[in-house]
């Protein structure tokens, strides 16, 4: 965050100053027990919680101010209190007013699944020149976009914001925070499905919002094999369509997929080819790579700044995190979320691997809505035509799998199956380890990487 003192604070708010103090403030918390000199606490009201009730602690613990909805009967001396009609509303208004003092370019990332994977490829590649502020962990929402703003500095030179979303009208409000000059979307699933509409159509609509708030001279910068994502059209800003087929501006070629190690490919733009090399393994590790190419390049990198910036990436979490163990062992650690398509490339990496047995432990892929008995009973089919060996399902709807492949061993929970999975993970296994995050799977990769 930048130095502001509480007047310009209160005044990008719209806020009643109750209590001055001197200096600047530094930084902005939400977290009562995270507080320190120079932070902003802003208390945030949840259904079960409510963040007031942690004000004065908090500032007795160190926060220099905060933000308040309610009457405070006693303020503590040295203190800054603003009173604001509504917290959650404040912390957007002073992200957006932050925003506009950043005179840098800003990337919003979002998409059905790669976001993650396409916000630290792109951060990745602007790295290469530019001091660049990125989304850390999954603060990807309406809290942690507006705190990932206020941690911009004066030295920063670019901006990547991954922003993800699971109704409608989500992904406008933050974009009308982070008002990006690049829009990207990695693709258009059946993620949050349930919530909108239950039909593909509800996630691109709401996906779609991105491009209200994209700037003026701004650029859209889309999967272009994505079905749906074709039909974009806009009137003020171009498209920039990234992947294999003809209609893309950026047009992958030379694929040279390296199972577990990876893949080669040349990235093709209107100004010249690119050879580039991705560490993680993964065919639709392409988009990633074509996005971050296209941005580099209109934001003035090199080649070699674009290539070394691709061959840099690394995995953030359980996110295609190969593990190798002893004995010819590997873990494929996609436990961070799950949904048919993820599913589907993951089942197949698995099976391209060249180790002598192959372990699937899966569980239930969340928020699919009346797609989701369908789904879980299609995978159970894949994981039959890949013919792996060894596949243990885990949850309610993963026992769905064993209606298309019989031999799927299923479990109620992680704790039942936890003694399967130890013995089938014998030497010279490759273990694919996914379900969405609220599994909890997590467990089971620690497990598998102490034997």
């Amino acid at each position: 965050m930048f130095s502001y003192t509480l007047r310009e604070i209160c005044a990008a708010v719209g806020g009643t100053l109750l209590q001055d103090r001197d200096g600047v403030l530094t930084a902005v918390t939400t977290d009562s027990r995270k507080v320190g000199p120079g932070q902003l606490f802003i208390p945030l009201a949840g259904e079960r919680f409510d963040g007031h009730d942690y004000l004065e602690p908090a500032l007795a613990g160190g926060a220099s101010a905060c933000f308040t909805a309610r009457d405070v009967e006693r303020m503590l001396p040295g203190k800054g209190y603003i009173r604001v009609e509504d917290t959650m509303a404040a912390l957007k208004a002073l992200a957006t007013w932050h925003r506009e003092q950043c005179h840098i370019p800003f990337v919003q990332v979002t998409g059905s699944t790669g976001k993650t994977t396409t916000k630290e490829m792109i951060a990745a590649v602007l790295s290469r020149r530019y001091r660049t502020h990125k989304t850390h962990a999954n603060l990807n929402n309406q809290i942690g976009t507006p705190l990932t703003l206020l941690e911009i500095s004066r030295s920063d030179q670019a901006a990547v914001i991954e922003t993800g979303m699971d109704h409608f009208g989500e992904i406008r409000y933050m974009g009308e925070m982070v008002q990006p000059d690049f829009a990207v979307i990695t693709n258009v699933g059946d993620a949050h499905v349930e919530n909108l509409g239950n039909t593909r159509l509800g996630v691109l609509q709401a996906k779609c919002e991105i491009f209200e708030n994209l700037r003026p001279g701004g650029v859209a910068v889309l999967n272009g094999d994505d079905e749906l994502l074709r039909g974009i059209t806009l009137q003020n800003n171009e498209i920039i369509r990234c992947g294999l087929g003809e209609n893309c501006t950026v047009r992958v070629t030379e694929v040279e997929e390296l199972g577990i190690e990876g893949l080669r490919c040349t990235v093709v733009t209107p100004r010249r080819a690119y050879r580039v090399r991705v560490t993680t393994p993964g065919g639709y590790m392409i988009y990633p790579a074509a996005m971050s190419v296209a941005i580099g390049e209109r934001l003035g990198l090199t080649a070699e700044e674009i290539a070394a910036g691709i061959a840099d990436y690394r995995p953030v979490g359980s996110r295609m995190n190969v593990i190798r163990v002893g004995d010819d062992r590997l873990i494929i650690d996609d436990c961070y979320n799950a949904n048919p398509q993820s599913m589907s490339e993951a089942l197949r990496l698995l099976a391209a691997t060249d180790c002598r047995h192959r372990l699937a432990v899966l569980g239930d892929m969340k928020e699919l809505g009346e797609l989701s008995d369908e789904a879980h009973r299609s995978v159970g089919a894949l994981t039959a035509e890949l013919g792996i060996e060894t596949v243990i399902a885990i949850g309610d709807k993963a026992k769905y799998l064993t209606e298309k492949n019989p031999a799927v061993r299923w479990f109620a929970t992680v704790d039942e199956a936890m003694d399967t999975v130890r013995c089938a993970f014998t030497a010279g296994t490759a273990a694919l380890v996914k379900a969405s995050h609220s599994m909890q799977f997590e467990k089971i990769t620690e497990e598998l990487e102490k034997q």
